[in-house]
């Protein structure tokens, strides 16, 4: 490469995080965080990469949206046949990042994914714009095609179909809810100091300890 990766660096300035201002529940800290994120108009605030773990053991990743923060839940909407959804099929575990470039803040969380409510579901789609749920009718997504052309004939050809009707919410596609098990806050600080503070759920499942870790 013609650009010296190594010495790309950035001072990290902002912020900073302290220990006796840390609330009890993570879920009180990571919302404070996600408004900051909103009010700061940080790029896709609510967008969440995604780690799942195959049969055989290798990770994936990938981005999707945050659409709710509920009891203590994180939820997001994709296709139960895709990829993600073949994993957490066979194995629930699942791991979220936030990255907040803009703030140099980052959360980590991982935790426990199960299907949301079909009745869920099925409020969630109808507020969905009318392209997207067509979109998700028709896509079988992670799968191969032949061309863009081929997805969107299959496009027109499903809109063709619910003219003036509602669009129903496919079988294969809706939401998941993650019960968070570790939570980690990151900050960037000045000289690779970063503030990091790990939450981890305790065995009466109502309660968290935290610790401050090395950066």
């Amino acid at each position: 490469m013609k650009i010296n990766l190594a010495n790309i660096r950035q001072e990290y300035t902002k912020s900073g995080l302290k220990e006796r201002d840390l609330p009890a529940d993570p879920l009180t800290l990571f919302e404070s965080w996600l408004n900051e994120a909103v009010e700061a108009k940080v790029e896709e605030p609510t967008a969440v990469l995604v780690g799942t773990v195959s049969p055989e053991g290798t990770p994936s990743t990938r981005t999707v949206l945050l659409k709710a923060l509920r009891e203590g839940k994180f939820v997001f909407y994709t296709n139960y046949h895709s990829r993600k959804g073949s994993h957490l099929a066979q194995n629930p575990h699942i791991s979220l990042s936030f990255v907040w470039h803009e703030l140099e803040r980052q959360v980590h969380i991982e935790g426990i994914a199960s299907k949301v409510s079909s009745e869920e579901s099925n409020n969630y789609f109808k507020t969905r714009p009318y392209k997207s749920r067509i979109g998700a009718r028709i896509s079988p997504q992670s799968q191969p095609i032949s061309s863009r052309v081929e997805i969107m004939r299959l496009f027109v050809a499903e809109a063709a179909r619910w003219i003036g009707r509602e669009v129903e919410r496919p079988e294969n596609w809706g939401g998941y809810e993650v019960t968070p098990t570790r939570i980690e806050f990151w900050q960037g600080r000045p000289s690779r100091l970063h503030d990091r503070f790990l939450y981890v759920l305790q065995e009466d499942k109502s309660s968290w300890q935290h610790e401050r870790l090395a950066p």
